[in-house]
């Protein structure tokens, strides 16, 4: 199983990711993006061909009976899918963190997150809410100057009618990281039997 833990920025995210590395350790491959080994250049076309070679190494993963977490990235669920390997995964669970644009704003400030930036960051957590449940809520959000190699297709067309990830959602608002990698963790091993 592929297993996508995301959400804007501010959300708690990284938080997460360390405590379920320590959690599912020898048991889920846990991966975030910076961690590849290829250099940052944090553009639409950029995350598209990241999400690609994560893909790539889950599936090698998954060859060996192992399970797979990419945690600590605000990548939509519609990139996932319209990435070209995708499509050889044996299952995607998605999850969404979220939490409100005050709290979020506040955990932003308090990492030092430029002021000017911010209300970005909100705007796409407001994105990502709708896009979770509404496949069809302004795709182009993630689409236009993106990698041509995506398979938009297999959710951004006429004959795709239902929201084609399932996707679970936890508000972070008022939770500590440890209480939000726990309900993380119940939620994977519902999947995964353990």
């Amino acid at each position: 199983m592929f297993f996508l833990v995301t959400g804007a920025s501010g959300v708690g995210k990284s938080s997460v990711r360390r405590l379920l590395e320590e959690e599912f350790a020898g048991r889920v491959a846990v991966c975030e993006l910076g961690t590849l080994g290829i250099t940052p250049e944090w553009s639409l076309r950029w995350r598209h061909q990241a999400v690609e070679k994560v893909v790539q190494l889950a599936l090698k993963h998954q060859a060996d009976g192992k399970h797979f977490l990419l945690c600590g990235d605000p990548v939509p669920p519609g990139e996932l899918y319209a990435v070209p390997s995708a499509a050889r995964l044996a299952g995607i669970q998605v999850c969404l963190l979220d939490a409100s644009a005050e709290r979020q704003g506040e955990r932003l400030r308090l990492r030092g997150d430029a002021a000017e930036l911010i209300p970005l960051h909100v705007a796409f957590a407001e994105w990502m809410r709708r896009h979770v449940v509404n496949h069809r809520h302004r795709p182009e959000v993630i689409i236009n100057q993106g990698w041509e190699e995506m398979r938009w297709q297999v959710w951004n067309s006429e004959e795709v009618t239902v929201v084609p990830w399932n996707c679970f959602v936890i508000d972070t608002s008022e939770l500590k990281p440890e209480e939000v990698a726990e309900r993380v963790a119940a939620w994977m091993k519902g999947y995964i039997g353990e």
